[in-house]
Parts: C-alpha cells; sequence; structure tokens
C-alpha cells in the first residue's frame, strides 16, 4: 500500500485528496481509493496557507513512512517457517489406527498429556528435523502444524514411560503393519549395531565394549530385525559389553515366538556374525541361514579353488556390456567345530558355498590397501611405538618386540595375500536348491539393513545420545525405530521402492512453507521425487502459494 496527493480541476479551482494504491483480489492487481478528500487549493489559501500542495504532500509523505514501518515484520520467539513433508505418515499413522491401540494405555494411567499426541509427534518431528530433545520440544514442535499441548516435562515423562514398554509399542506397529501393508517373513535380515554416550562413567546399561566408531565412550547396543521386504519388524536394545553372536540367536528366537513366526526363515547376516554356534542354532530351529565368510580365512584348498581360473565362471554383464562380478558355486559337506558343555565338537552340515569377484570392488580394495601400506612404510621409516601401528600390524613384520621403539620392516608376503584376494567374497547357504543368483540378490540385500541403521544413526540423528535414564534412552531408540519403520512403508509399500531413502528424507526434510500476510509461501526446491509425488496425490505440492484450505487438504490426504 502507498498515498499519493490527487490533484484534479473543476471549473477554473484545483482539489485536492490523498489516495491510497492497494492490491485487489477482485481485480488480481492494483487499484485505489479514496483516503482523505481535501478542499480546494484556493480554499485553503484563503485560510492562509500559501501552498497548499507542499503542505499535504508533507502529510502524504507521513503517511507513507508510518505505512512502511507498520509493514515491516518484525522478528518473533516463534519461526515463521511450517514443516509439511511428514503429512504422508499422519495417513499411514491414521490408516493404521495406532492411536486406538496407544489410547488404551491412558485406561491405567493417570496421564495428564495425550500419549499419542505425544509419541506422534515425535515421531513425525525426528523424521523432519532430528535433534536434541530439547531443541524438539523448543524449536522442531512448535514448527508442525497443530503444536502439541505438553510440556517439556511431560515430555520426558512420556518418553521414560513408552521405553519401558517399548516391546508393546513395536507389537502394536508389527500387528498393523502386517494388517494393511504385510509383512513377509519367509527370511529375515538381522545386524548389530551400537550407540555411543558421551560420558564418563559406564552403569549397568551404558557400558564400554567394541565401538563402530572406534570411541572409548560407553555405549548401547542394538539388534534389528527387518522381513524380506527390509521392513523393520523387532529392535532388542542390549549392554554394549555383550558379544552380538549370541544376540543374534536370543532376539530372533524372541521374535519369532513373539509374532508366531512358525514357518522356515533364512538367517541373512554378515561375517561378522557368522559363527558355528549361530549355524547349529538355524539348524537347530529348522531354519536355514546365508552368511558371508572371509576368503582369506579359507583353508587352503578353498582358497585354491577361488582362485582357479576355470569354466564354472559364469559373468554377469551391464546393458552395456561392462562386467558387473562373476560367480560361481559348489556344493559340499563343511565341518564347523563349536562347544557343546565345554567340549569341543565338529559337525559336517552340507553346504552351498558360491563366490563372487567384483572388479569394482577388486578396485577399490586394492587401492584402500595401498593406502594403508604407504602409512605402515613411513611408520617403519620413523621407528614408531608397536601400539601406533594398529590395524597396520598385519602389513609389518616386528623383531625387537621389547624395545620401546619396534624395529619393523615391511611383511611382503601379506601384502600379496591381501592383495591375490581383493575383490572375492563367499556366500554360505544351507539353501542348496536356491539359484545362484538369488543366492547373490538375498545377501545383497543385507545393505538395506546397514541402510536402515544408517537412517537412524545419521539421517534419525540417534547419535550420541544425551539422555540419562534408561528407559528414556529407550524410548528415544524406539522413536528412531518407529520413524525407520514408517519411512521403510512409505518407500517399498507406498512408493514400490521407485525412490531412493535419500530422495524420500529430502523431501520430508524440504517441504515446508513460510506463513505470510493471508497465504503460506512454498519454500521447498523443486525436485523430480515431489513433482511425481504430486501427480500421484494429486496435491498442490509444487504450487507458490498455498492457502489454509490447500494446508488442510495436504494433512487430510489418505493414502
Amino acid at each position: 500500500m502507498a498515498f499519493f496527493l490527487k490533484k484534479s480541476t473543476l471549473k477554473g479551482r484545483t482539489y485536492l485528496s490523498i489516495v491510497e494504491s492497494y492490491y485487489s483480489p477482485q481485480k488480481h492487481g492494483g487499484a485505489h481509493r479514496t483516503y482523505k478528500s481535501l478542499a480546494s487549493v484556493e480554499t485553503w489559501k484563503a485560510k492562509g496557507i500559501d501552498d497548499p500542495i507542499a503542505y499535504f504532500q508533507k502529510e502524504v509523505d507521513e503517511l507513507n513512512k508510518n505505512n512502511k514501518n507498520k509493514n515491516s515484520l518484525k522478528i518473533s520467539d516463534h519461526s515463521p517457517e511450517l514443516y509439511l513433508g511428514y503429512f504422508p505418515f499422519i495417513s499411514m499413522m491414521n490408516k493404521m489406527d495406532i492411536k486406538k491401540y496407544v489410547d488404551y494405555f491412558n485406561l491405567h494411567n493417570s496421564f495428564e498429556f495425550d500419549l499419542y499426541e505425544l509419541l506422534s509427534s515425535l515421531i513425525y518431528a525426528r523424521l523432519v528435523n532430528p535433534c536434541s530433545k530439547h531443541r524438539t520440544f523448543h524449536e522442531v514442535l512448535p514448527q508442525l502444524r497443530d503444536g502439541v499441548h505438553f510440556s517439556y516435562d511431560q515430555l520426558l515423562d512420556g518418553l521414560e514411560f513408552i521405553g519401558n514398554d517399548y516391546g508393546k509399542f513395536i507389537e502394536i506397529f508389527n500387528e498393523q503393519t502386517k494388517k494393511f501393508y504385510d509383512i513377509n517373513t519367509s527370511k529375515t535380515y538381522f545386524d548389530c549395531s551400537n550407540f555411543y554416550f558421551e560420558i564418563d562413567r559406564e552403569d549397568d546399561f551404558r557400558r564400554k565394549g567394541p565401538s563402530k566408531e572406534n570411541r572409548k565412550d560407553p555405549v548401547v547396543g542394538l539388534g534389528l530385525l527387518l522381513d524380506a521386504n527390509q521392513i523393520p519388524i523387532g529392535m532388542e536394545l542390549f549392554p554394549g559389553n555383550e558379544s552380538e553372536k549370541p544376540i543374534l540367536r536370543n532376539v530372533i528366537k524372541k521374535l519369532k515366538d513373539k509374532n508366531q513366526i512358525t514357518g522356515k526363515t533364512i538367517h541373512v547376516a554378515d561375517k561378522g556374525l557368522n559363527c558355528a554356534q549361530n549355524i547349529a542354532f538355524s539348524k537347530e530351529n529348522g531354519d536355514g541361514y546365508l552368511f558371508s565368510k572371509s576368503v582369506k580365512s579359507l583353508p587352503e584348498k578353498e582358497k585354491t579353488w577361488v582362485l582357479l581360473d576355470n569354466d564354472d565362471w559364469k559373468d554377469v554383464r551391464s546393458r552395456g556390456g561392462t562386467l558387473l562380478y562373476r560367480y560361481k558355486s559348489c556344493v559340499e559337506k563343511f565341518p564347523y567345530t563349536f562347544e557343546i558343555d565345554s567340549k569341543k565338537k565338529t559337525l559336517c552340515f552340507t553346504e552351498k558355498r558360491l563366490v563372487t569377484y567384483n572388479p569394482k570392488l577388486a578396485s577399490k580394495k586394492k587401492y584402500e590397501i595401498a593406502k594403508q601400506i604407504e602409512k605402515a612404510r613411513n611408520l617403519c621409516y620413523s621407528q614408531a611405538k608397536r601400539s601406533e601401528y594398529g590395524d597396520l600390524g598385519k602389513y609389518v613384520d616386528f623383531i625387537d618386540e621389547d624395545g620401546e621403539k619396534a624395529k619393523a620392516s615391511i611383511n611382503e608376503s601379506m601384502i600379496e595375500k591381501e592383495l591375490k584376494f581383493a575383490g572375492y567374497n563367499m556366500l554360505v547357504t544351507s539353501e542348496k536348491d536356491m539359484d545362484d543368483i538369488d543366492i547373490y540378490n538375498t545377501y545383497h540385500n543385507l545393505w538395506r539393513i546397514e541402510e536402515s541403521f544408517r537412517i537412524m544413526k545419521s539421517d534419525l540423528d540417534a547419535r550420541p545420545v544425551f539422555l540419562q535414564k534408561e528407559n528414556s534412552i529407550k524410548g528415544h531408540f524406539l522413536i528412531c525405530y518407529l520413524a525407520v519403520l514408517l519411512e521403510r512403508i512409505f518407500q517399498f509399500k507406498i512408493l514400490d521402492n521407485q525412490y531412493s531413502t535419500h530422495q524420500i528424507m529430502k523431501f520430508i526434510r524440504s517441504f515446508k512453507v513460510v506463513k505470510g500476510e493471508s497465504k503460506y509461501i512454498n519454500v521447498t526446491a523443486s525436485s523430480e521425487f515431489i513433482k511425481e509425488f504430486e501427480k500421484m496425490t494429486n496435491l498442490p505440492l509444487t504450487n507458490y502459494y498455498l492457502t489454509e484450505r490447500q494446508i488442510r487438504q495436504i494433512f487430510n490426504y489418505k493414502i
């Protein structure tokens, strides 16, 4: 809006008025209206004002100045931004009727807040902007469409409550996921990871153990079980000093019992969880297994077979003819030694072993080995302490084991061995009749589990954890787990795995608007995903301006 002095002549006299210009929605453009009618110039001169035009121009200038100050937006305590990217998950939660079952907890607990509102809003906040619980409450939750109706202390109390019963909440989501989106347990994927805590002292739950980040802080272990379509179906937390290998057996047994899974389950895991006890456990329970095995640790006879360049190899190439990988397989009986009642016992299992060679992986591995060798050589030249070599020690022969400085030389035979097996991998399975390509594809779907941990650790910022109470920590991981679950259902069941996790998470984080005077302004950057999702939903996701009605339309969308 702006003001100006209008002059019009009628019957030889000059009349003045102050006119306001403004935007007219009806005309879709500028319009004028009289702000103040003034008498003629001659009338004002008769009243003693020598220059009426200059006199009233000062009034117009003052009006424009005040109007400019009035329309200048001032910063406030609350951000004008509003997150929209979590709207698909509201629809999914409504479709699965999660609120109905969470509300049952209110019957026997005297909550002064809505438990479902607390649980769902924490999940949405974790998806759109993962951060500490303090920042979540004060910065993120106010930018959700409906805000929240609980205090920060109630947030912490609610988090502790859901952490104490986190298994029940997982069970609720599992049952509803099974009902509306299907859970396929014909084979399951399992892996473990850990999360560090920036504290000095251990407690019964946070214990010092091997850390994925090689940190010395106390950690908590987390086992994650996914179904055949990489949908999470179970989570188990355990103290960080416990071994992951028995956890595999305990978690799978517990989750199979809880979900009434009686059919055969193929346990798929990386070489870190491959041990005789886990293989025996699978056999005892009528299940199968598919593990990765280190080629370098094989007996010499099997190493010779792996490296043998014969006609057994089959090539898999891209459409352009580029070699992607080679593979060959055999079925034989293989021995496994493990302890039973403190006594070692050897059993033979008939297995299929599939060896693969990936030229791209070979190049990457050789590059990494070259970097490590160069570092080891430099340490040898400086005669560093033995403790400074760490993992590089495998490339070094130590001569003086007692001295302060290690007299060392490069172990050329070890380097030759490492380079020889670069790019090779072996898969071991109980499923003798399983097709070689199916074995390869099934194992390589294991990256979905690792991606789930990456989502939890990076996208959902599950680490480091600053909460202190054990149940609050468990509640925190439950929120992260449920966020991963909803993202996976959205990715695989709704979007039919047509988009990557990165594309989906980018949309969830970036789709937001800024509230203007009468409309919302969409500040989201355009992408192929949002354009395709707009076509799929028939929602105005790429509009620059969004009205309150359109915002309601987005949040009321039913998947």
